[in-house]
């Protein structure tokens, strides 16, 4: 029984927020016989400042002052064991606070929710689901020198069965769609937008209203545990979006919870994030890390999750994000002790940090920094799509934008993000952002494409922009899925698709990601015809790529650029952005290119090639086989 396990020192870790299991004793727990029949349901709660607190549910009609729970330790436990078979029925916790306020509030620690506009929690048997991944989640290594491309996802406007509000396909037939899609990219994982429960969809998710509880929008849990399933069994590893910095202020949820805040901060300048119309959870309270390490182990050990991407970084690190303010040392220090549990338990599991500050060593161990094991390069991305949206003719007086990032990349791991934040609220498709003419456009899309995916760093790009949408992302809508019917899109998809295996094939896309061996410009001077010419490297002997970028619409014949290897050599273009299959003006190198000894960019050889307009070329070495 719970209760039972409610003793000095599970209560210890809980005050101190080093306990990681708190939802095996907090929420509601269905208890079966040895047949394996519901008998009872235990509920739980921690409510340290409430006089009284009661249970509502559908059994008697959500009539109050008919069940009420025992406190029972001076923490303020509460509890009820009901005899009966409660398996999915919605119930709600009604307080009495001090200051004689009554609060209805969903279970924070429920394993699922009532489909919105419904604000209850629900019962539910966590433990029934029959899972079949066992190959890859024992057998899957760990990302550091493998290949990583991330599919973005929000799962409500991926694929919908109509324009209606509740419109939308299960986890289980999103899974079977989604696998089939991916196949034929280089894709290794998927990383859903937040699908715990949220009350406003126009939040995305990342406005919480119950962490445990899987959102009903698209199914049960045990529907979600079957998306995470039949993707393992695909081979992609999937990633969740997870928010532990800020919640929803709606009257069901964390806020203020027992009528003071217990699970936030207790100064208003510090609770109240007017920016975002949230409230921001103290991070160095116990039991607020009790909470959410739990939560994380929780989503690890009941729906095999392989990563987190950890939204707000910037707003955890710094008090409201204001650098000004200081450090925020409970909420740093909460993260070094999320990057301990998750990594004592698994250490391949993804822990990222979508962070736009310049806090140093996010991505190094706890003994020396945070311990995420990845970073968003937010400033790559910015500085990638501020030289993208200039016109060709002035890309020229901005050519660091595109060299820079090299300059500091190897002080973290990153990993490069085009995301859904970067297609919505009027900035424009991807493809929006690009100038000049419809050619051009879709010249420059490529052309960024390519570069994010021969960057050091593994890559994150958002559903829709593989098929250079006009349309911004539309979260209550699916993606514009008929332009694939226009040869311009069809023609971009499959760039992408081919790009993408490629990158996931040449190891030298992805080995050596942080190692200064693994990459080396070339040419990185040439800003009067923006053209950049650098190298990617595995651990291989002569296993390199070369690759070129033109950001004019310029073509340049006969053009030497300096290469690694000698005359027993030659280089083949495995991949050139300008192909007619592309849409492109087909400015290809059609032959093997001969390398000859004349020095050239401090390379000791070089080679001659056509530099084809707007446009993203890979060469690969191949060695001469001689009679």
């Amino acid at each position: 029984m719970i209760r039972d396990s409610i003793d000095s020192n599970f209560l210890y870790l809980f005050d101190n927020g080093d306990n990681n299991q708190a939802y095996k004793v907090f929420g509601s727990h269905l208890v079966k016989d040895k047949k394996g029949k519901n008998i009872s349901c235990e509920f739980c709660l921690y409510a340290p400042n409430a006089v009284s607190v009661e249970l509502i549910g559908e059994w008697n009609y959500f009539t109050e002052g008919e069940i009420k729970l025992e406190k029972i330790d001076n923490k303020g436990i509460w509890y009820i064991n009901l005899a009966g078979d409660y398996e999915n029925k919605r119930y709600k916790y009604v307080l009495l606070t001090h200051y004689g306020q009554k609060l209805y509030k969903c279970d924070p620690y429920a394993y699922h929710s009532a489909l919105r506009p419904l604000q209850d929690s629900v019962v539910y048997d966590i433990d029934k689901h029959k899972w079949t991944d066992d190959v890859w989640m024992y057998t899957h290594p760990k990302t550091y020198d493998k290949p990583m491309c991330i599919y973005e996802m929000h799962l409500g406007s991926w694929k919908r069965t109509g324009p209606g509000e509740n419109d939308f396909y299960n986890y289980k037939e999103i899974a079977k769609m989604l696998v089939e899609y991916l196949a034929d990219f280089g894709y290794t994982h998927v990383e859903v937008m937040p699908v715990y429960e949220h009350p406003l969809d126009a939040s995305w998710g990342y406005q919480v209203i119950s962490y445990y509880a899987i959102t009903p929008r698209y199914g049960t849990p045990d529907d979600f545990m079957e998306f995470v399933n039949i993707l393992h069994n695909a081979g992609y590893g999937v990633i969740l979006d997870w928010v532990p910095g800020h919640i929803c202020k709606d009257a069901q949820g964390l806020y203020m919870f027992d009528g003071t805040p217990l699970y936030d901060y207790e100064r208003e300048e510090d609770r109240e994030n007017k920016e975002w119309g949230t409230a921001n959870l103290d991070l160095g309270k116990g039991t607020t890390r009790s909470f959410l390490i739990s939560n994380a182990l929780y989503y690890m050990n009941y729906y095999h999750i392989d990563g987190f991407r950890v939204d707000a970084v910037s707003n955890l690190i710094y008090y409201l994000g204001n650098e000004n303010r200081g450090v925020n040392n409970g909420a740093t220090e909460f993260i070094k002790r999320l990057s301990y549990n998750i990594f004592n338990k698994d250490d391949r599991v993804l822990l990222i940090a979508e962070d736009s500050s310049s806090y140093p060593n996010v991505t190094k161990s706890t003994e020396m920094g945070l311990g995420f094991n990845y970073k968003w390069d937010m400033g790559w991305m910015n500085d990638t799509l501020k030289y993208f949206k200039k016109d060709p003719i002035y890309r020229k007086y901005h050519h660091n934008q595109l060299t820079f990032s090299m300059m500091y990349f190897y002080n973290e791991q990153f990993l490069l993000p085009l995301s859904h934040d970067e297609v919505v609220h009027m900035k424009g498709s991807l493809l929006n952002k690009m100038p000049g003419d419809q050619w051009q456009q879709f010249a420059n899309y490529r052309l960024l494409i390519g570069y994010m995916m021969t960057h050091p760093g593994k890559k994150l790009l958002f559903m829709g922009d593989e098929l250079a949408t006009y349309d911004e992302w539309h979260f209550e809508r699916d993606i514009a899925w008929d332009i694939l019917d226009y040869p311009m899109h069809d023609a971009a998809q499959r760039f992408v698709k081919e790009l993408t295996k490629l990158y996931k094939n040449e190891r030298s896309l992805w080995e050596l990601d942080y190692s200064y061996n693994g990459f080396k410009f070339i040419e990185a001077n040439n800003s009067d015809q923006s053209i950049f010419v650098y190298a990617r490297f595995s651990s291989l002997s002569h296993d390199h790529l070369i690759i070129v970028m033109n950001a004019t619409p310029n073509t340049y014949d006969n053009y030497r650029i300096g290469c690694i290897e000698d005359e027993d050599y030659e280089y083949v273009e495995i991949m050139n952005s300008d192909k007619d299959i592309y849409n492109g003006s087909n400015r290809i190198n059609p032959n093997p290119i001969k390398v000859t000894d004349r020095e050239f960019q401090n390379e000791k050889h070089s080679i001659c090639i056509t530099v084809a307009p707007l446009a993203i070329q890979i060469f690969k070495p191949v060695k001469i086989v001689k009679d």
